[in-house]
């Protein structure tokens, strides 16, 4: 295309030189648009009905095949040359926001891309240059729907990847008019050589027209019919530049606009240049608006979404924030959808950014949607808003993996104080209201605040567990000084002295078919021995009340596959934190201080206890009012795992309780097998039978 345009244009001239005749095709063309606002009256003629764009197009392809005819000299040719110093870009982007005829604005946004993404010569310095460009983009962004979204889209894309090409020109780009207006420097650093970027061409420019060299060489000195009322460019607001316009496409209804917006912020934001990258987070508010957004995206969900309807919308990703159609629908849930997605694109933006911008993004983030926006609800003396901030906490933890919005997630929940808590100590911080939460009056708050901690525990997080567990541990005060252990697991064990076994128990006919065995004697180096810590979960609850025996499950061994994974993935998890491999002796010196095992343990801990006061303590007396107890256990187990259908029975509750019980009970045995294998990997043995370890 174009070679056959040099060869039309040296035909046409002759023996004329080649440039001339560019530059003399490049100025009709341009005055061929700037006639049709003077000639023209009607208002209506869109403006792809015109001969504009075919113009704007023979304009471009001058431009670009001088440039490859001079690619040897390096330096601007003469229409280039012409297209800057008499300020067309400026010209061009009034005529836009002028949107008239109508479709211009649309014209213009596709030339200045064209001229930008292919004509190679760096052009975003000169001011005649970024100045129209910074205009541009005022126009562009300002309302979601418009018209012009696709041609706005591509503009920004050829900016970003110019800025990802020249970190410098970020400056160039994003500053706004009222900085402009400021930085004197700027303006000299980057006029033109031979004085092409004042505001007046010289009127003797080769081939300059004298219709075009006039005062100024913008639209009023064309004399150009605009319609009354327009203004120029300069009227847009300084404050918007391409951060706020691709924020403006990012919430487009347009998936594919959208999404491009997107992908233009994370080639902004990935910018190698420390020096961009601190630009980008002191000099505009790319990091406020950014998360900001994510808070309206918030408001916008309904105030009392169900935590189940939450859940179902695990794994939204940014790329495709829309929940598959097959799933149930709730209200909400389109809502919910987009501030799933845009949290998830924030945390992607985060891991991506030049470490400058993912620290600020991080601190926006964690400032104005943790702090100013969930706390207060975290905090609220309203139930439901409890429960639903604290599900939608959760599950912004499960989808979070950039480690500097983890950090920040870290200190807002947990706080920064790693000195250990006493009894007596009433706090009043986030972390111990939510550790309250964790046994609230409502089951359902308390399910809910559970979950949120079973996230946090699995985040690699090392605060995590030294803040809710080792805190008040380090310090080994668990071990009561003084104390020698007991030689025997069985001079401690009273059956009849056991508050969970008592003499109604023993004289019921229901004693358990084999005593808990004893344990072997401690190893060596003083550990107890493996098969005294599985016993004691496996003998909490009576023979009788078990029923996987009559399944075939051969005891705790059904979880120690899933035991030992779990186990792996904590060993790999905390490996690089540098945790000693033995512990530490204990310091004879230290002052002896009341044990406390701090308020996440404690809750914990108050909540199992309850489990035994609830099921074992009076459990072999109800279980002798329940008829045909051991077959209607049997028959809960079989409904439990999906075996048999669902139908009420009697005392249904107690019977799913004590096969919970003893599931729970197995598994906590096949941990403390797996942690502590007597005779190596867990792999190169098999475990005994239940009560017989």
């Amino acid at each position: 295309m174009l070679s056959r345009l040099g060869a039309l244009l040296q035909e046409a001239v002759g023996a004329r030189e080649p440039s001339i005749d560019l530059l003399q095709a490049f100025v009709e063309h341009w005055k061929g648009i700037t006639h049709y606002y003077i000639e023209s009256t009607d208002e209506n003629t869109p403006a792809k009905k015109t001969d504009i764009p075919w113009r704007l197009k023979q304009m471009l392809d001058i431009l670009v095949y001088e440039e490859k005819q001079q690619a040897s000299s390096g330096e601007a040719g003469p229409c280039l040359e012409y297209l800057l110093q008499h300020k067309i870009l400026e010209t061009l982007c009034t005529l836009g926001k002028a949107e008239y005829p109508p479709g211009m604005r649309q014209q213009v946004f596709q030339f200045f891309s064209k001229v930008l993404a292919q004509v190679q010569h760096p052009l975003l310095h000169y001011l005649s240059v970024h100045r129209p460009v910074q205009k541009l983009l005022r126009l562009g962004g300002t309302a979601p729907g418009s018209l012009t979204e696709k041609e706005e889209v591509q503009f920004t894309s050829v900016l970003c990847s110019k800025i990802q090409q020249d970190p410098e020109l970020l400056a160039y780009i994003l500053e706004g008019k009222k900085i402009i207006n400021k930085k004197k420097t700027f303006r000299e650093s980057t006029a033109l050589p031979k004085d092409r970027d004042k505001d007046c061409p010289h009127s003797d420019a080769p081939g300059g027209d004298p219709g075009l060299d006039r005062e100024h060489c913008g639209v009023p000195a064309l004399n150009i019919h605009l319609p009354a009322g327009t203004k120029g460019p300069e009227s847009g607001p300084g404050e918007s530049n391409l951060v706020t316009s691709l924020l403006g496409l990012c919430k487009s209804k347009k998936s594919r606009v959208a999404l491009k917006a997107q992908e233009n912020i994370l080639l902004l934001v990935s910018v190698a240049s420390p020096a961009a990258a601190t630009y980008l987070t002191q000099s505009t508010s790319c990091c406020a608006v950014i998360a900001e957004h994510l808070c309206q995206l918030y408001r916008s969900m309904p105030a009392c979404l169900d935590p189940a309807d939450i859940a179902t919308l695990e794994g939204i990703s940014w790329r495709l924030p829309s929940a598959p159609s097959d799933e149930a629908s709730f209200p909400g849930k389109e809502a919910l959808a987009a501030f799933l997605g845009w949290f998830d694109y924030c945390d992607h933006l985060i891991t991506e950014a030049h470490t400058v911008v993912a620290e600020a993004l991080a601190k926006a983030v964690a400032e104005k949607l943790f702090v100013e926006t969930l706390q207060p609800q975290l905090l609220h003396v309203s139930e439901q808003s409890i429960l639903t901030s604290t599900a939608l906490l959760t599950a912004l933890l499960r989808q979070l993996r950039s480690p500097a919005l983890l950090q920040e997630a870290m200190a807002f929940l947990l706080g920064t104080d790693q000195q250990p808590a006493a009894a007596e100590d009433n706090p009043q911080t986030l972390r111990a209201h939510l550790i309250m939460h964790c046994d609230h009056l409502s089951d359902e708050i308390s399910i809910a605040t559970l979950r949120l901690f079973e996230e946090l525990l699995q985040k690699p997080h090392e605060q995590v567990i030294r803040s809710l567990v080792l805190q008040n541990l380090e310090g080994r005060l668990y071990v009561a000084r003084g104390s020698p252990e007991p030689e025997s697991y069985e001079d401690t064990l009273d059956l009849e002295e056991d508050p969970y076994f008592t003499d109604g128990f023993l004289d019921s006919g229901l004693q358990p078919s084999t005593k808990p065995p004893p344990a072997p004697a401690t190893s060596s180096d003083g550990k107890t021995a493996v098969t005294e810590i599985v016993n004691s979960f496996l003998c909490l609850v009576p023979e009788e009340a078990k029923t996987s025996a009559f399944l075939e499950e051969n005891g705790y061994d059904t979880y120690v596959h899933d035991a030992y994974g779990l186990f792996q993935e904590c060993s790999s998890r905390v490996a690089p934190w540098g945790w000693p491999l033995v512990p530490a002796p204990l310091d004879s010196h230290e002052p002896e201080r009341h044990f406390f095992e701090g308020r996440f343990l404690q809750v914990l801990f108050d909540r199992m206890a309850r489990i035994l006061d609830q099921v074992i303590g009076d459990l072999m007396q109800r279980i002798q009012r329940v008829p045909q107890f051991p077959g209607k256990l049997l028959l809960v187990r079989k409904q439990l795992m999906g075996q048999i259908p669902g139908e009420h029975l009697d005392h249904q509750t107690l019977l799913q309780g004590v096969v919970v019980l003893e599931e729970f009970c197995k598994e906590l045995a096949a941990i403390a097998f797996v942690k502590f294998p007597p005779h190596g990997p867990y792999l190169n043995c098999s475990p005994p039978p239940e009560g017989q370890v």
